[in-house]
């Protein structure tokens, strides 16, 4: 599972891209790259659903990893809802994704207590 570090989030934002890597890496606009504009679209589509289903419960960025054809989602979780609810939204999720992206596409997700928890501070 991935687990931003605090390190990694304590950098200024102007240094993203020298000294911490962003959170999207999209290859496919390299020379001779497939799907340019799908995968961007993609990932504005994969935010936006997760924000609305998740509804207030992410409280770091969602980073999305592609690895081969698999899409991998990944951030933190507040404990605010029942296990229960937890799994169903992670399943729902899974499913109704892989359907609409026709790849798979699996949830890694950790929990935090509150949301004080997460409060970073630049050096």
């Amino acid at each position: 599972m991935y687990l931003p570090r605090k390190d990694e989030q304590r950098q200024f934002p102007k240094l993203i891209g020298h000294t911490k890597t962003w959170n999207t890496f999209n290859t496919s606009n390299l020379r001779d790259g497939k799907r340019k504009a799908e995968t961007v679209s993609d990932d504005l589509f994969l935010r936006q659903f997760i924000y609305g289903t998740w509804h207030s419960l992410f409280v770091s960025e969602l980073i999305i990893k592609r690895r081969h054809n698999m899409i991998i989602l990944s951030g933190l979780v507040t404990r605010t809802i029942h296990p229960r609810r937890m799994y169903f939204l992670i399943g729902y999720t899974e499913e109704i994704l892989s359907a609409l992206l026709k790849t798979p596409v699996k949830i890694e997700i950790q929990t935090v207590e509150n949301k004080d928890e997460v409060i970073f501070t630049y050096w």
